[in-house]
């Protein structure tokens, strides 16, 4: 059975092709060897609504309750984030952490995905860790920052309202009792008589606040394996490059010189 005219080609140029074939080979095992390992752990973070100030959103696939997640993935990826994990890992550069972080969100879920990519497994699973955890932080920092704020203007505005009350009050017995100002005045301290009540009630229920940034359900574990291309990988393209340029250079042999392709072959 005759061959084929590529084989019968690669036949005449075996000594060529098969030295384009191990230097392919070699390359793809040099770049293997060269190229450093990338390792990737995730830590998997249930994102609750903190209890403060949680503004509702229209419900869509990616979202079942009163939480942005898309915006909640940017801040995960954001600097602030990155600065507390870097500080957690002794790392100096934050850019160098933002760059390994990835954030995913399952579909119908209320959970992001916290992956980091580092040159080691222990590393990685330490990084996600860290970025979950500092997510977390700065989360439940800024859920507090927000209900001290609330706190601050309930408060205030209640020393305004006791204030007026207090005026109201003592300007009664000045008035003549049935007068229009004196009818003014009783209506007046009802409504702020109402008013602190409404802003204590809402003082109190401030203060039993409970912050609920979340907590990490799935923690980041050492990977088995790196994420990168591995060495099979590696070879079956040094492999395939090599076959490419070796029958390259022997069609451009066999256009060169037609007549003399069997005398040149290697």
């Amino acid at each position: 059975m005759s061959r084929s005219p590529f084989l019968s080609l690669l036949g005449r140029h075996r000594l060529l092709t098969g030295v384009c074939v191990l230097v392919g080979a070699l390359g793809g095992i040099v770049l293997h060897a060269v190229l450093p390992e990338t390792y990737t752990a995730t830590a998997q973070v249930l994102v609750t609504p903190t209890g403060v100030q949680d503004q509702p959103n229209n419900l869509g696939p990616r979202q079942r309750e009163n939480l942005n997640l898309d915006t909640e993935a940017q801040i995960a990826q954001s600097a602030v984030v990155a600065g507390l994990a870097a500080e957690k890992l002794g790392i100096r550069d934050i850019d160098e952490v933002r760059r390994n972080i990835t954030i995913n969100v399952p579909p119908n879920s209320a959970i992001l995905a916290v992956s980091y990519s580092a040159a080691t497994p222990s590393a990685a699973a330490s990084g996600a860790q860290a970025v979950a955890t500092a997510y977390l932080a700065n989360r439940e920092a800024i859920a507090n920052r927000t209900l001290a704020a609330q706190q601050r203007l309930v408060a205030a505005a209640i020393r305004e309202a006791d204030k007026a009350l207090t005026e109201v009050t003592a300007s009664l017995p000045t008035l003549a009792k049935g007068s229009a100002e004196y009818l003014n005045a009783t209506r007046r301290q009802t409504l702020l008589n109402r008013q602190v009540a409404t802003l204590t009630a809402k003082a109190d229920a401030l203060r039993t606040v409970a912050v609920t940034p979340g907590t990490v359900i799935s923690p980041a574990r050492p990977p088995d394996s790196p994420t990168g291309p591995g060495l099979p990988l590696y070879l079956g393209s040094g492999l395939f490059l090599g076959l490419l340029v070796g029958s390259g250079v022997a069609v451009y042999r066999e256009s060169r010189a037609p007549r003399m392709a069997h005398a040149h072959a290697w």
